[in-house]
């Protein structure tokens, strides 16, 4: 199907698109990569009067050191961050998840801050930055401002971005091997490319043969990005076993809702998560 007719606008600083949102009006559409956003115009689902689009805005581009933090910037896209190598020293868990979004051509296209604010529960990148407690800059009229992931997602489709604001960068932690530091992105989908009908995010940290550190992300188990916290809990300060890593992602599911869906009803959803928080703890703790 065609788009219904709208104006187009293709700035090229964050200031200049800052400014074109908050002339157009009540109706306006941020164009990152466009993945999600021109299909659903494209099936009259969204219909704006005016697209602002971001490719031209070079400063959104781009990885780089900042201290113990690695910023990257929101219109980085997917192939980008498969290319980078701090990514690739520093947030192996973004690459892993990474590598799993969609096709070749839609990594291309797609951009890193284009999938987290969209916050499609199902999407593949919400779960990680919430494991990673990373933290998203928003720029807007009022200036910028640090939204900690965890208050970032706060429904089903809906992030902390208020009106007239623009997601700039995210900001993540440096988790590297040499400071103990494991990680794995587990995923199950019913055909490849496609989304996940559950994912786990799994970063630990071992000193010696036990688990000083934690952190879990999971994917599609209900209308925001989720933390296991009763497994994250248990596994601290236990040796590092296939038993303790076992009977601790049998507590994953704890505090989820899962959706009922053609896919999978919200007790299969539940058992996934379990066995893929088994399986993403297992590989991040080298067993």
């Amino acid at each position: 199907m065609i788009p219904a007719a709208f104006a187009y606008a293709r700035p090229t600083t964050v200031e200049e698109a800052l400014r074109v949102i908050a002339e157009g009006g009540d109706d306006v559409k941020v164009l990152a990569g466009g993945q999600s956003l021109i299909p659903v115009m494209r099936l009259r689902l969204a219909a704006p009067e005016l697209v602002v689009d971001l490719t031209r805005v070079e400063e959104l581009r781009g990885v780089r050191e900042e201290g113990d933090q690695l910023v990257v910037g929101a219109m980085t896209t997917h192939a980008d961050v498969l290319s980078d190598p701090l990514l690739a020293q520093y947030a192996q868990l973004v690459v892993q998840a990474t590598e799993t979004v969609a096709d070749r051509q839609v990594r291309r296209r797609g951009t890193f801050g284009g999938a987290l604010a969209h916050a499609d529960p199902a999407g593949d990148l919400p779960a990680v930055a919430l494991a990673l407690d990373a933290e998203f800059v928003v720029a807007g009229p009022a200036g910028r401002r640090t939204v900690p992931a965890s208050e970032f997602f706060v429904d089903y489709l809906t992030t902390a971005l208020e009106e007239g604001e623009l997601l700039v960068e995210i900001r993540l932690p440096k988790l590297s091997a040499a400071d103990g530091w494991g990680t794995r992105y587990e995923k199950f989908n019913r055909v490849a490319q496609a989304w996940s009908i559950v994912a786990v995010a799994a970063a630990v940290r071992r000193e010696g043969g036990r688990i000083t550190e934690a952190r879990i992300g999971l994917t599609n188990m209900g209308p925001t990005p989720l933390r296991a916290g009763a497994t994250e809990a248990a596994l601290v300060g236990v040796d590092v076993s296939l038993e303790t890593v076992t009977a601790a992602a049998a507590q994953a599911a704890e505090g989820t809702s899962p959706s009922n869906d053609l896919n999978a009803q919200a007790d299969y959803r539940q058992h996934l998560a379990q066995v893929l928080t088994r399986r993403a703890l297992a590989a991040a703790a080298g067993l």
